[in-house]
């Protein structure tokens, strides 16, 4: 099974807020998911974003894959592969 980790969008019409998510690869965008890993409001100015760096951690160290926007994300909180 492919893990990735990748946003989930929350939130009302043209006010999105994502959860950065742990998920099976196959999964829909807003589907089931294994874990919750933090959020991410790209409506303030500047974006902010809260990252529970331990799981974090847990996920890259299993082998799940961040995609291009998360690993952004994760590389401002300082969270390495």
């Amino acid at each position: 099974m492919a893990v990735k980790m990748r946003l989930s969008r929350m939130g009302k019409k043209r006010h999105p807020i994502y959860r950065i998510v742990v998920a099976d690869s196959r999964s829909p965008r807003d589907g089931k998911v294994i874990d919750e890993i933090g959020t991410y409001d790209p409506n303030t100015d500047p974006s902010t974003y809260k990252v529970d760096a331990e799981k974090a951690q847990k996920w890259l160290a299993a082998g799940a894959q961040p995609t291009e926007v998360v690993g952004k994300i994760l590389k401002l909180a300082n969270i390495e592969k």
